[in-house]
């Protein structure tokens, strides 16, 4: 069963390839973040913005920050 569930996500983007690519980006961000701490420093990426379960994965955590509305997009022109 995927988690956060996909109508969940699009109540807070526009489409799935939307949902996608904002999860994607922010998934890099959240290992960056841990990858810094491991080295000693703050860095320059947020933390997570949802509470993290054990063992839980980059992209797991950054879907349930899409789904939760906490992430905020918006298109290029």
């Amino acid at each position: 069963m995927i988690k956060p569930r996909v109508d969940q996500l699009l109540e807070h983007a526009d489409t799935h390839y939307a949902a996608v690519v904002v999860a994607a980006r922010r998934a890099r961000q959240i290992n960056s973040y841990y990858q810094s701490l491991q080295e000693g420093g703050y860095g320059e990426y947020p933390p997570p913005m949802v509470p993290v379960a054990p063992g839980q994965g980059p992209l797991t955590t950054a879907l349930e920050e899409v789904a939760s509305g906490k992430l905020k997009y918006e298109y290029r022109s």
